[in-house]
């Protein structure tokens, strides 16, 4: 059955995947951004992490202002634009001298950054409402295998010269680019929104707002993963090859089951799917403050990928869902900024409390997962009551994401 489903989708977005896959395994400059800096541009330590910073900076920036772009000229025209942009940026990156090196970091990040919103806007108005958790769960498990074969080629290739790291970085995104550009139809200009009907409609629909505050929190302390967790396996004497193996160990779980799983969950209100994936993840980080050792992490990556798989793709439909005619595009760049936030937060946050009180590092982080699903079920069994009979459900009724939008 699952397999007919996926044979059932539009062939552009098949193909759309396949990019993602390809981009994905290509997509190695900015994981080897500092080591690159150090060890081939001569930059100490401190000049690297503030290059590093910046390009944090311009994604940031990108995906809170892709979706404009979006909305306004078209969500295919939007993600190629970004995908070439973000191409010759990776290209130029060799070449600039190093006093411009952090202003082209945060230029990169700025476009790379504009891509993702789109590129979700897109997936998401290809489906009706039913499919779409199932479609960003495929959009997720081409990402995810492409990212489990490009991390060791991007390391033999710096080896050998890191040119050749940018350019199949490059090269990568240009496939992705073309691919979107040949396959995802044309369709119609959606209807152009001003930019402060956003906001009204946000605050006629509060819980958007409570959920892209929740995901604030919840990405902060699901990122202690890869921020403090090293930290802490580090300290309990075991190799550092043992956490690449369990970060390994997500993306593989989650190539294998969150589509099916977003499958068999399309039935279930949304709101409540997504508090149980934040319960899981609070969950997970609650066994590593017990277990604090190679076997308790190896739980716990089980456990929070568990949760990850559930509110996750659930979350970037549910947002979708909510966006009116002609927003889908500013909706989902909220979202996707609101769900990178922990890469800014979580390492600042988390080493510094695992410096001074490593103890109630984790036991903290699982408690204010735990309390953002409760927020979110709240919120959500609030939202029920207040609608009409016949539209007790947590997506909003009656809005048309036809493939037509696309453009």
């Amino acid at each position: 059955m699952y397999w007919r489903r996926i044979a059932e989708l539009p062939g552009w977005l098949k193909a759309v995947m396949v990019g993602q896959l390809v981009s994905s395994a290509g997509a190695l400059a900015w994981i080897y951004l500092t080591l690159y800096l150090v060890e081939d541009r001569g930059m100490s330590a401190q000049q690297a992490g503030f290059a590093a910073a910046a390009y944090g900076v311009g994604l940031l920036g990108g995906n809170l202002g892709g979706g404009w772009f979006g909305d306004r000229f078209g969500l295919r025209s939007a993600a190629v634009a970004s995908q070439l942009l973000w191409a010759v940026a990776c290209l130029a990156m060799p070449a600039v001298p190093s006093a411009a090196l952090g202003v082209m970091a945060g230029v990169a990040g700025l476009f790379g950054g504009a891509s993702r919103p789109n590129l979700s806007a897109l997936v998401a108005t290809a489906l009706p409402d039913e499919r779409r958790r199932e479609g960003i769960a495929l959009s997720r498990t081409a990402s995810n295998a492409g990212f489990t074969i490009g991390p060791p080629l991007g390391g033999l290739l710096a080896a050998y010269d890191f040119s050749l790291v940018f350019l199949l970085d490059a090269v990568s995104s240009v496939v992705l680019a073309a691919i979107v550009w040949r396959f995802v139809p044309a369709g119609r200009r959606t209807v152009a929104v001003a930019a402060t009907g956003m906001w009204r409609a946000l605050l006629r629909d509060r819980s958007v707002l409570v959920l892209l505050a929740t995901i604030v929190v919840v990405d902060t302390v699901y990122r202690q993963v890869f921020a403090t967790m090293p930290l802490l396996l580090r300290d309990a004497g075991s190799p550092a090859v043992a956490y690449g193996v369990l970060i390994g160990l997500s993306s593989v779980v989650i190539v294998c089951c969150e589509a099916p799983l977003a499958v068999r969950l399309r039935g279930h209100r949304a709101l409540r799917v997504i508090a149980v994936g934040f319960a899981l993840v609070g969950a997970g980080l609650a066994v590593l403050g017990i277990w604090p050792a190679l076997a308790g992490a190896t739980v716990a990556i089980v456990v929070i990928t568990a949760g990850e798989m559930l509110y996750k793709p659930t979350a970037t439909a549910h947002v979708a869902d909510a966006a009116p005619d002609g927003m889908v595009g500013r909706y989902s760049s909220l979202y996707a900024a609101a769900s990178i936030s922990g890469m800014f937060l979580a390492p600042a946050l988390g080493g510094s409390a695992y410096e001074h009180a490593p103890g109630l590092l984790f036991p903290v982080a699982a408690a204010l997962a735990l309390v953002a699903g409760v927020v979110l079920v709240l919120v959500g069994e609030r939202r029920r009551a207040a609608l009409p009979a016949g539209r007790q459900d947590d997506r909003r009724p009656g809005a048309d994401h036809s493939v037509d939008a696309a453009q």
